[in-house]
């Protein structure tokens, strides 16, 4: 990695200090890395996705209701997890606005692996034009286990701009874990762009409402 590892250690350190000390705020902060890109044209160049779990939570709260069969469905009454089953999904009688509103109150929606391919026939196409289309989840895993992978996901997504900011934790987690999350972040990102390193002009990190910390 090119990033100077006692520069990172001390723009997490002043972050954490603004945040925690200078000016505390009555929420809880997000820790963002803003990246700028070179050498790259957003109309030619082929654009990038890709998701990386982190070691540590980035997301303080979030929102999840899984599509589930009547396994899953037992699983979520019995953890607390927000659920709808086939005949819920079928009320809507695929009308877009329900939809919409619907899906609107999740960060995440998931569905029983078993479901995922009926969603669309009972759903229509909204929930894929929001970018709401269901996540599979099988039954090897707890949904609990899945949700908490989601808390610690992060997505890279190349738009038609050359920067791109990514939250990758919260000002609760301490020095050593912003710092293993955010290292994992720049890897995997660098990993997706066409020549690596080459590409990156730029990486800033900075609390929600904290100054900028330059790192590369």
């Amino acid at each position: 990695s090119k990033i100077d590892q006692q520069n990172l250690e001390s723009s997490i350190k002043k972050i954490l200090e603004y945040s925690t000390t200078t000016k505390k705020r009555n929420f809880m902060e997000t820790v963002e890395l803003q990246v700028g890109l070179k050498a790259y044209d957003p109309s030619r160049d082929k654009k990038f996705s890709g998701t990386v779990v982190l070691p540590h939570r980035v997301k303080q709260s979030m929102s999840c209701l899984i599509i589930g069969d009547q396994s899953h469905v037992d699983e979520a009454q019995e953890k607390g997890i927000e659920f709808i089953d086939v005949d819920g999904l079928k009320s809507f009688k695929k009308d877009k606005k329900k939809i919409k509103k619907w899906a609107k109150g999740y960060d995440q929606l998931l569905a029983s692996d078993t479901l995922v391919r009926q969603i669309p026939r009972l759903a229509g196409p909204q929930l894929n034009k929001m970018g709401k289309f269901p996540s599979p989840a099988s039954h090897d895993q707890p949904l609990t286990q899945k949700i908490d992978e989601f808390r610690r996901s992060v997505k890279f997504q190349m738009k038609k701009v050359l920067c791109l900011g990514v939250a990758v934790g919260t000002v609760e987690l301490n020095e050593a874990q912003l710092e293993e999350n955010i290292t994992l972040a720049i890897n995997t990102l660098v990993g997706l762009l066409k020549k690596g390193w080459q590409n990156v002009k730029s990486l800033h990190i900075k609390s929600t409402m904290g100054p900028v910390q330059r790192i590369y």
